[in-house]
């Protein structure tokens, strides 16, 4: 803008920051709410074998079914148990809306008899599912 005589007005440029300071408040409460419902999901009682050499996961896809196998064997998803052929069931009616390549993660308790997680496995392959991977921890956390 020029005033008259040529001059160029200082001043008047200025920037409403209460919009997107909104934004980022509500971006904030997103991402802290989502942590919250995930880590509810999970049974803290399972203790995740160590695998060091393992790779980490870097992205993780929105679609993942994770299963967990407590101690005892028994299988549940979001902290509700069930039978093998009710989770069979799931992961076939899974398969049918979401295709073949929904990554399942299953998290076994590292005192979990193999022919439990192996139970996992095959309920899966009946389904039709064939990402499978399993959760482990990568490095143990150091005490002070």
């Amino acid at each position: 803008m020029r005033k008259k005589g040529g001059k160029v007005a200082e001043g008047g440029g200025e920037i409403n920051m209460t919009p997107m300071i909104d934004i980022v408040f509500q971006m904030i409460i997103f991402f802290v709410l989502t942590i919250e419902m995930e880590k509810q999901s999970l049974n803290e009682k399972i203790r995740l074998a160590m695998s060091p050499h393992g790779p980490a996961v870097e992205k993780k896809d929105p679609r993942t079914v994770t299963v967990e196998v407590d101690g005892d064997g028994v299988i549940s998803v979001s902290r509700v148990p069930m039978s093998r052929g009710t989770f069979t069931a799931i992961m076939k009616k899974t398969v049918a809306e979401y295709g073949q390549t929904t990554p399942v993660v299953i998290r076994g308790d590292g005192k979990t008899k193999h022919e439990a997680i192996r139970g996992v496995m095959d309920a899966c392959s009946e389904a039709g599912l064939w990402k499978v991977k399993f959760a482990a921890i990568k490095d143990a956390v150091k005490s002070r």
